[in-house]
């Protein structure tokens, strides 16, 4: 992936364009988290596409580029809520949540039970498989301030599931 980072930085389109492919998964999932509206969600995608392609080069670490590929991305669909003058809420889950003994509605409703960023805590790291790592740099949070909510929103969930 880093080589493919490197030729998108040199200036290669067809290798920019399968970065993207290979994180538009994600880059959805995400938008959806923050701006659950579709039409929103397709101007942040291509708002942020055309910003990371405008300024790849400015990318120090290729190691670095799903991450500030992410961070451009929550930069504009905050912008975007900021726009719209309302706070996003993340009570629905992304496409795609599997769960052998819950099914989808059944985790909307537990999730309920967390405050607005522990559940998007874990939403980040179960759901879009987000390394605590990333997502303490996504969301410009310590890491361990994000292990602890993560943890607390882990002990939070047990005890409500063993009711």
């Amino acid at each position: 992936m880093d080589a493919l980072i490197t030729e998108a930085k040199n200036g290669d389109k067809e290798a920019f364009v399968r970065l993207i492919r290979m994180n538009k998964q994600s880059l959805y999932k995400t938008a959806w988290i923050y701006l659950r509206d579709e039409q929103d969600i397709a101007d942040a995608l291509q708002n942020t596409i055309l910003s990371c392609y405008e300024n790849i080069q400015r990318l120090r670490e290729p190691k670095y580029f799903k991450t500030w590929l992410m961070r451009i991305l929550i930069n504009e669909c905050k912008d975007i809520l900021r726009q719209k003058n309302h706070a996003a809420e993340l009570d629905d889950f992304a496409e795609g949540v599997h769960c052998e003994e819950l099914n989808l509605c059944e985790w909307k409703q537990l999730l309920l039970c967390l405050d607005k960023e522990s559940r998007k805590i874990v939403e980040l790291y179960y759901f879009d498989e987000f390394s605590v790592k990333e997502i303490s740099a996504l969301l410009e949070m310590n890491s361990n301030t994000v292990s602890t909510k993560l943890s607390r929103a882990r002990a939070k969930l047990k005890k409500v599931i063993r009711r």
